[in-house]
């Protein structure tokens, strides 16, 4: 704001270069019109409902445009915060926009359902991680635990100090292998199994043209 100058008033001037050059001193910082202005300070919109002469000149143009310019500077002047930084200097914080303004993009395409998504549909299954959250009650340790991950409540099984043995699964332990870890080893896999289903319909998806 080096090239306005600010008055007794609080209002700012513009540059000299702003006026028409068929005026011979600068206008005022006030601006009054018989239709006031409305503002969209979030968009820095200034709107003017004032009638324009029917044959516009180009002084015309100018006194128009500098006339909302200069409301629009007393109008963020008078109602917005302005705050001091010591590395960006004055800052002026603008209030949310109140024009809506359409996409810059179009809308993207709808999300191809995974196989599971169209089952659960069709048997009008609901997603359990959603509709019941990610936390459920031990009893045994009286407090809330989550379903999944760190000490979650899906690993109960793979401290308990005494496991049943299932001769024929124990058979096919590889070497080295325990019935104390097999649940460990189960969950695991499926873990694996449910990440190759994921990335199976995710490659359908985008050989479909859909993004996933």
């Amino acid at each position: 704001m080096s090239d306005m100058e600010i008055d007794s008033a609080g209002g700012v001037a513009l540059p000299s270069n702003a006026y028409p050059s068929s005026t011979s001193e600068k206008p005022s910082v006030a601006v009054n019109k018989p239709i006031p202005y409305t503002f969209d300070l979030g968009n820095l919109l200034c709107n003017d409902s004032n009638s324009v002469p029917p044959n516009l000149t180009e002084a015309d143009i100018k006194a128009i445009s500098r006339d909302c310019a200069q409301g629009l500077l007393n109008q963020l002047l008078t109602t917005c915060e302005i705050t001091s930084h010591p590395t960006d200097g004055v800052l002026l914080s603008l209030p949310p926009c109140t024009t809506p303004l359409p996409r810059e993009k179009p809308l993207p395409p709808p999300k191809e359902q995974t196989k599971w998504e169209k089952f659960a549909r069709k048997k009008g299954i609901k997603d359990k991680k959603r509709s019941e959250g990610k936390m459920v009650y031990d009893e045994e340790k009286g407090d809330w635990v989550p379903k999944w991950g760190y000490k979650g409540k899906n690993k109960d099984d793979e401290n308990d100090w005494l496991v049943e043995v299932d001769e024929k699964k124990e058979s096919e332990l590889k070497e080295g292998e325990t019935m104390r870890g097999q649940n460990r080893r189960d969950r695991v896999e499926r873990a694996k199994r449910n990440e190759r289903k994921q990335r199976a319909n995710e490659a359908k998806a985008r050989k479909n043209g859909l993004r996933t």
